[in-house]
């Protein structure tokens, strides 16, 4: 394909990014297909922009996240892309899917690598697949105080 495609998917790939960190959920949305694949880290696979949006409202409650320091990569078709980024967020409510033994919410910080994977069909997002260490962010909010 051209370089045009390429160049396309960067955009979407940033406009994603862009309308995330606005939280501007409705054009954040509108860059999916409507049966998008998302592949939760560490987790298992929604299909389709309502269990999406779904999704986005449950993170909303327990993380105010920003994402910074995007790097995109696409490849010759423009029909997949990568990001890798850094999560800048804080823990707002207790999320009761994170592992057994994680500190409750209250407000903690945490910075953590991540990335992810998309497929584009038609100039918008089919499938998204993200990555990053749960672990590292477990140890960051930390763990309860043993009594």
């Amino acid at each position: 394909m051209s370089d045009t495609a390429r160049t396309d998917a960067e955009r979407l790939i940033r406009a994603y990014y862009d309308a995330f960190n606005a939280q501007d959920r409705a054009a954040f949305l509108a860059l999916l297909t409507d049966d998008v694949i998302h592949d939760i880290s560490q987790g298992g696979r929604e299909i389709g922009k309502a269990e999406f949006s779904r999704f986005m409202d449950h993170m909303d409650r327990c993380y105010r996240e920003f994402i910074a320091d995007i790097v995109v990569m696409v490849d010759g078709s423009g029909a997949r892309a990568a990001a890798e980024f850094v999560v800048h967020g804080t823990y707002i409510a207790t999320d009761p899917g994170v592992p057994a033994g994680t500190a409750p919410a209250a407000n903690q910080r945490y910075t953590l690598p991540a990335g992810a994977f998309f497929t584009i069909v038609e100039g918008r997002i089919a499938r998204i697949s993200n990555h990053y260490n749960l672990g590292d962010w477990v140890t960051q909010v930390g763990r309860p105080p043993t009594p």
